[in-house]
C-alpha cells in the first residue's frame, strides 16, 4: 500500500491540535510500530498534501517534528527517509530558547523548488555557460528583465532599463548610499528604523535623522519641517507592513509624502522587502516619483534569505553611478543565484512560494493573535510582525530579560530607535522563526506569563 495511502484526513479528528502536528504524530506512530520501515522514503510533500487538503508547507513542518525527534532524514534534492526508532527523541531540546525575535521566511516549498532550479540549469549547456562567466555590473540582461517583471507587483513599468540586479536588498542598499551619500550627511527616516540601514549610516558616517510616526508610517507634516530646518538630501522609508511597527501608507499618505520629496527635491531610497509578501500591495512611493527614487526588493522574506538576490529599480541616468558602486564593490553579481530567481519568477513558483508563506504566516498568526486578545498590538494578516506596546510599570529591557529567564527572544523598541530619539516601550515578536506553530503557541503563552506578572529588580537587563 502506497505510504501516503496510511493517512487520512480523519487524521485531523481534533481540531484544537494543529495540523501539522496531527501529521507528524500519524507518522511517527506509524514509523515506531513497524508500519513504515527504516529506511523508507516518504511520499512527497506536496503528493501528500494534497491527499490530505493542506499546503505542502503544513507537511513540510510535519517532517521537520519528524527530524527533531530522530525517526527521519533529509537529503537534498532526494526526499525524506524513515530512520531507525532507536535513534529517536522524544521532545526536541527544550533548554532552546523559543525565537520570537528574528525575522526570517518560513520554510515552505523553497527547497524542493531550489533542487528543480538547479536541476533545470545543470540540464541546459547553454545556461552553464552564462552563469560561469562574467556578467555586466548591473547583470545579466535576461536576469534584469525577470526581475522588471517582479517588480511590477509593486506598480512599476517593468522597465528592464531602470534595474540592477543585487545580492540582495541590502547591498542594494549599499550601493545606493555609497554613490549618493558622503561621509556627514543627513539622511531622514522613520524614528524606528531598518538597523541595516543604521549599521550602515554608521560605517558610512551618515547622520540619521528620525522622522515622527502614525499607524500609517511617516508624517507628511514631520518630513516637511525636518527637511525644512536639516540640510538633507535623502529620505529612506518603507511604506508597506514597516519593520517592527507593521505600518502600511494609505494611497492618500503616500501621495502627501510625494509631495514633500518633490516640493523639496529629496531622493528616496523606498524598502520594498516586506511588501513582497502581499497579495495586492498599493502602488510603490516610488511610482509617483520615478525620476528621485531608488525602489529595493528582495526574495528574502518569501524565501529562503539565502538566496541572495535583490533588485533596484531608479531612474536610468542614476544606474550607471550605481553600476560603478557594484563594479567597486565586487565587481559583479555572481549569476548562479539571479538564474534561479529567474526561473522562479518565470516558471511561477516565485508567486506559489509567495502564496506558501502568506499561508505559513496565517497558520501561526492563527495560533498567537487570539492569546493577544485584550491587549493593545499591531499586526496585518500578511506579516509575521507583531508589534507589541507594553503595560505599565512594565519596561521594556525588564520585560526583554524576564522573557529570557522564561525561555523566549523578543526583539525591543530599542533595536530600531534612530539617534538618540526615545525609544517606546514595545516588543516586536516574530511568529516566523519558530520551529512550528506548537512553538508559537509555547512562546506566546510564556509572553503572557511574564506579561501578567509584575516587573522585579532581578528583570533589570
Amino acid at each position: 500500500m502506497p505510504l501516503e495511502n496510511l493517512l487520512s484526513k480523519s487524521v485531523f479528528k481534533d481540531a484544537s491540535q494543529p495540523r501539522y502536528l496531527a501529521i507528524a504524530e500519524e507518522l511517527a506512530q506509524h514509523i515506531l510500530n513497524g508500519q513504515i520501515p527504516t529506511g523508507e522514503r516518504l511520499p512527497p510533500q506536496r503528493k501528500l498534501a494534497q491527499r490530505l487538503a493542506v499546503t505542502a508547507g503544513t507537511v513540510s513542518h510535519a517532517y521537520a517534528i519528524l527530524e527533531q525527534r530522530g525517526l527521519a532524514m533529509a537529503r537534498i534534492g532526494d526526499g525524506t527517509y524513515v530512520r531507525s526508532p532507536e535513534q529517536a527523541v522524544a521532545h526536541p531540546d527544550s533548554a532552546t530558547p523559543v525565537d520570537l525575535a528574528h525575522n526570517v521566511a518560513i520554510p515552505t516549498d523553497d527547497g524542493r523548488a531550489l533542487t528543480e532550479a538547479l536541476q533545470r540549469v545543470a540540464a541546459d549547456p547553454h545556461v552553464i555557460r552564462q552563469v560561469l562567466s562574467y556578467q555586466p555590473e548591473t547583470g545579466h540582461a535576461h536576469h534584469r528583465t525577470a526581475g522588471a517583471q517582479w517588480l511590477k507587483r509593486f506598480g512599476t513599468t517593468g522597465d528592464a532599463n531602470r534595474v540592477m540586479v543585487t545580492h540582495g536588498a541590502q547591498h542594494g542598499l549599499s550601493c545606493v548610499l555609497r554613490t549618493l551619500a558622503r561621509p556627514g550627511d543627513a539622511l531622514l527616516t522613520e524614528s524606528l528604523s531598518y538597523p541595516g540601514l543604521q549599521a550602515l549610516a554608521r560605517l558610512m558616517r551618515l547622520q540619521l535623522i528620525g522622522i515622527e510616526t502614525d499607524d500609517q508610517g511617516m508624517l507628511p507634516d514631520a518630513l516637511e519641517l525636518a527637511a525644512k530646518n536639516i540640510d538633507a538630501k535623502l529620505v529612506f522609508c518603507s511604506p508597506d507592513l514597516h519593520n517592527p511597527t507593521n505600518a502600511t501608507m494609505s494611497q492618500p499618505r503616500r501621495e502627501a509624502i510625494a509631495r514633500v520629496l518633490r516640493q523639496r527635491n529629496l531622493l528616496v531610497i523606498e524598502d520594498a522587502v516586506h511588501a513582497a509578501a502581499q497579495a495586492a500591495p498599493l502602488p510603490a512611493l516610488s511610482t509617483l516619483l520615478p525620476e528621485q527614487s531608488f525602489l529595493l526588493a528582495s526574495f528574502s522574506k518569501v524565501a529562503g534569505p539565502g538566496l541572495r538576490v535583490g533588485y533596484v529599480e531608479a531612474a536610468p541616468q542614476w544606474l550607471s553611478k550605481l553600476a560603478a558602486s557594484m563594479r567597486a564593490d565586487c565587481w559583479m553579481v555572481a549569476p548562479l543565484l539571479p538564474q534561479i530567481a529567474t526561473d522562479w519568477i518565470e516558471s511561477g513558483v516565485a508567486e506559489q512560494l509567495i502564496a506558501a508563506q502568506r499561508a505559513a504566516i496565517a497558520e501561526r498568526l492563527a495560533v498567537a493573535l487570539p492569546l493577544l486578545q485584550g491587549l493593545d498590538y499591531r499586526s496585518d494578516p500578511e506579516s509575521p510582525l507583531i508589534w507589541l506596546p507594553l503595560p505599565e510599570p512594565w519596561r521594556a529591557g525588564q520585560f526583554s530579560a524576564a522573557l529570557r529567564q522564561a525561555g523566549v527572544l523578543v526583539r525591543t523598541a530599542d533595536h530600531y530607535a534612530v539617534g538618540r530619539s526615545p525609544a517606546p516601550h514595545a516588543v516586536r515578536i516574530s511568529v516566523n522563526a519558530a520551529k512550528s506553530c506548537a512553538e508559537v503557541a509555547s512562546g506566546m503563552q510564556k509572553i503572557l506569563g511574564v506579561l501578567h506578572g509584575a516587573p522585579t529588580a532581578q528583570m533589570d537587563p
